[in-house]
């Protein structure tokens, strides 16, 4: 008996099918959504995936969270026999020691596809939710210590079996939450995403037949592996060290192993978990796969496939490997900070393969309280762009969410007032020092919101608020991230990391993004470039002759 062939061509039309419906999920979502954070910022994500929970297909959104949904999927399957996933159900999971991989804002949603009675697929999604109760509004907390006061958990639970919806579980979500009707919205939205995706996935099966489909999905993912492995013969192998001082002191350490067959990342000697600043080790992964792709073949398909080279090793009980009950609050400035520390490392063994440092940071900014016109409560979940850092030949972009955060948008001024207790007064670039060079770093950003009430809330999480980005080859480094109170009665007070702080009617919350790395002696900048500087401001006559040598 002969193997069965299958012709590239429908392979190709079926790989491409897959990417549009994962995208046609996306938007689904996003245009049935009751909050700001998922149809403006677009903070989530969807996926196919193969029978065995390997993402075959990814939609737009955060990178970060294309990477979780295999290792959500994978938490299910741990947890339930394959003879109890029938057709009709759907999962869902927040809790990153079932499969929710990130925080417990993050709700993963999913469900089997099944033709004749065989599953071909999964389809899923993960979406920033407001509120899931904890101690303190937004649910992010850098005060926490245990998970169990971030808000409710839902450990991979069913949210319909067979079709049939556990309503006992819809009204426990929304019991826990101290904002209902956003939280329902929302996850309903995110039903109605899954539900696109299993219907134009079962279309395609029905077109080109199971076989067809499966070889098709097999074949894209060892396009990915073969990718990856082409990159990484590129590589020079060998070992390579690399250690970097943190905002609090602390010092973060990796060694980078190269070798024919593997990329070994080993981050076993890192600090102990703390507080609420850790991550999974299936998030530390994630940051780990997006280095590893951004370093090797940025183009290439980020499938299941593409990461078989990567391996990474941790130490549970460290920040980059938690353990329960450690809080998870603000894991994605332990992933981002790991993300960056890996370029970084990268760019010091592998002169030019990278650019300078960016302002690295989520910025998350949680803003909320009784809103002056309605009385009721609302909560603002803001992330901020900032300063790219500058490469060969190329100043840095600014005004950009991390490379971490990816395709996302911040919410635009009209919106935030219309929806929101708050006047956005500022949206303007960050006119400080720092990031200088032959080619300058991008610049952040300086937003003031004016709050509207008294007894409204800020939360924060900002790093790279006492280390800035780096400069390379001669680069001068940028500037930090901060937020500043600027109080009615004329006081002011700074911080990086802030919980549950009050600010009343009349308080300017200033929120001020590091400008990028620059790239280059700052004395071989250009005349005309630094001239543009001055005309846009972003420079002054004293920083020109002190740092350029221009003289007008």
């Amino acid at each position: 008996m002969t193997a069965k062939t299958f012709d590239p061509v429908t392979f190709d039309i079926i790989q491409n099918a897959l990417e549009a419906i994962a995208d046609e999920m996306f938007y689904a979502q996003v245009k049935t959504s009751m909050s700001a954070i998922i149809y403006e910022v677009l903070d989530l994500s969807t996926s196919i995936l193969n029978p065995e929970g390997e993402i075959a297909a990814s939609g737009a959104g955060i990178p970060a969270f294309i990477g979780v949904l295999d290792k959500a999927i994978a938490g299910i399957l741990a947890k339930f026999p394959l003879e109890d996933i029938r057709e009709g159900d759907v999962f869902a999971s927040n809790d990153p020691y079932f499969g929710g991989v990130t925080h417990l804002n993050d709700m993963v949603l999913a469900a089997p596809v099944f033709h004749d009675g065989v599953m071909v697929a999964w389809v899923a999604n993960i979406a920033h939710w407001n509120d899931v109760g904890g101690n303190v509004p937004g649910s992010m907390s850098a005060e926490a210590t245990e998970i169990f006061q971030e808000g409710i958990r839902i450990p991979a639970v069913k949210l319909f079996t067979a079709g049939v919806e556990n309503h006992a579980v819809f009204d426990i979500m929304k019991i826990n939450s101290r904002l209902p009707d956003y939280l329902n919205g929302d996850l309903w939205a995110a039903i109605a995403g899954l539900r696109i995706g299993e219907r134009r996935v079962l279309e395609l099966v029905a077109k080109y037949g199971v076989d067809t489909f499966a070889a098709a999905v097999t074949d894209y993912m060892d396009l990915g592996e073969r990718r990856a492995r082409a990159a990484l013969a590129n590589i020079p192998e060998g070992s390579y060290s690399f250690a970097e001082e943190q905002d609090s002191g602390a010092i973060h350490k990796v060694t980078l192993t190269v070798t024919a067959d593997e990329f070994i990342v080993d981050l076993t000697d890192n600090p102990a978990q703390s507080g609420s600043l850790n991550c999974s080790r299936e998030g530390t992964e994630i940051a780990v796969q997006l280095a590893f792709k951004d370093f090797t073949d940025a183009d290439a398909p980020g499938n299941g496939g593409f990461f078989r080279p990567l391996k990474v090793v941790t130490k549970p009980g460290t920040i980059y490997h938690v353990e329960a009950p450690g809080a998870l609050g603000y894991y994605a400035e332990v992933e981002i900070r790991l993300f960056d520390m890996l370029l970084r490392a990268m760019a010091e063994h592998f002169p030019g393969s990278v650019p300078a440092g960016n302002f690295a940071s989520i910025c998350g900014t949680n803003i909320g309280g009784p809103h002056p016109d309605t009385g009721r409560h609302y909560t603002i979940v803001e992330p901020q762009v900032g300063g790219w850092g500058a490469w060969e030949g190329s100043d840095g972009v600014s005004g950009q969410f991390s490379g971490f955060h990816g395709e996302t948008f911040n919410c635009p001024a009209e919106v935030a007032e219309a929806r929101y207790g708050l006047g956005i007064e500022q949206v303007a670039l960050n006119t400080e020092p720092g990031g200088e060079g032959q080619w300058r770093g991008g610049k952040g950003i300086e937003v003031h919101y004016r709050v509207r009430a008294d007894n409204n809330f800020l939360s924060v999480g900002y790093t790279r608020s006492r280390m800035p980005p780096w400069g390379a080859s001669g680069g001068l480094d940028g500037s930090v991230n901060y937020v500043e109170v600027l109080r009615r009665d004329g006081t002011r007070d700074r911080h990086a990391f802030t919980t549950n702080l009050t600010v009343n009617e009349g308080d300017i919350i200033r929120v001020v993004t590091g400008n990028g790395g620059g790239y280059g002696d700052p004395k071989l900048r250009s005349r005309a470039d630094i001239e543009r500087d001055l005309k846009n401001e972003y420079l002054t006559p004293e920083r020109a002759k002190e740092i350029y040598g221009y003289e007008a």
